[in-house]
């Protein structure tokens, strides 16, 4: 079994009935697995008590190769970090011919990648902070020559800030590599941005009002998305118009560059002149009690459980070519 990609299939769905026998994958082995847990149960329960015939699945525990054998039409991916959202779970589902919701292969792979969504987006014109590859230890210092101090290091294919440093002084840096690079092939610092910090989300093409975080801590790191109650989110952010409508410019663009479709959010800096700097792009974000997306949306007038819905129509888009499923 194959799917063929049509986005003018794309469709609102009127009836809990035609999305068929629903999945949603949860879970997983990657380092985010706790809140894909928490992600995937929020997303199921919204789905049920919407009608849809909707059940979990833990890709750890069964093998993808099941859900054919158990008549699943459809999947709600909620996995997090290396394996759901970097495009290995989507070429799967890809070969075994069950539709899936959100960014396919390739914008999933280049998305997971914040390295390469840096490189692609400044090609389309979306400025982000300058940066530098550390291959090695020895690399710690042409990156404190050429970006100084403070910086952050990142590893390039982790979600939710995982392996993340700020750095603030030389002998933080050897360290602060060290934790990239024991989660993560790929690291690199990134000059560090003092101004505001925004999300925006991306439904179906369509931008929702941007978010505007302010962290406690020295960032907004693992802690303060998932577990402190002390992170605030202003939502209006507070731009102009023309400031909010050129952030979603921007977030459009990002998606583009990398092939990314159907859901998602782009998460950027402002510098010091207030010119917004794209961090990166998430094509599987939170659905927790903390997360942004569901944020965002009910700005827009969109209930938890319309949001999932909407992101479960993204998986028409793709149909089995055997006609059997989609």
């Amino acid at each position: 079994m194959k799917l063929s990609y049509d986005r003018t299939r794309m469709k609102r769905i009127t009836a809990a009935s035609e999305f068929g026998k629903v999945a949603v994958l949860f879970g997983g082995a990657s380092t985010e697995r706790e809140v894909s847990l928490v992600s995937g149960s929020a997303v199921l329960a919204a789905l049920q008590r919407r009608g849809i015939d909707a059940q979990g699945f833990d890709p750890r525990d069964t093998p993808l190769a099941q859900l054919p054998q158990l008549g699943i039409d459809r999947v709600w991916i909620a996995l997090h970090g290396p394996g759901g959202e970097d495009g290995t779970v989507q070429g799967a589902l890809e070969v075994l011919g069950v539709p899936y919701t959100g960014s396919g292969v390739l914008g999933s792979a280049l998305g997971m990648d914040k390295l390469r969504t840096k490189r692609l987006a400044a090609a389309m014109g979306v400025m982000t902070a300058d940066s530098v590859v550390l291959r090695t230890v020895a690399d710690c210092a042409s990156a404190l020559e050429r970006l100084g101090l403070p910086m952050i290091v990142k590893p390039a294919t982790q979600g939710s800030s995982v392996g993340m440093t700020k750095v603030t002084a030389a002998a933080e840096l050897e360290p602060a590599f060290r934790a990239a690079a024991a989660v993560d092939d790929v690291v690199f610092a990134e000059k560090w941005i003092t101004g505001a910090e925004y999300t925006v989300a991306v439904l179906h093409r369509r931008v929702l009002p941007a978010i505007r975080i302010e962290a406690a801590n020295a960032f907004y790191d693992y802690e303060a998305k998932y577990k402190r109650n002390d992170t605030k989110y202003h939502c209006p952010a507070g731009l102009s118009a023309q400031a909010e409508a050129h952030m979603a410019s921007l977030a459009l663009a990002a998606f583009d560059a990398v092939g990314a479709e159907g859901w998602g959010r782009a998460d950027f800096m402002a510098d010091h002149t207030g010119r917004p700097l794209l961090l990166e792009i998430n094509t599987v974000p939170g659905m927790t009690d903390h997360s942004l997306v569901p944020m965002a949306a009910r700005a827009a007038g969109i209930d938890f459980e319309e949001l999932c819905w909407q992101v479960l129509e993204t998986s028409f888009v793709r149909e089995s070519l055997t006609g059997v499923r989609g």
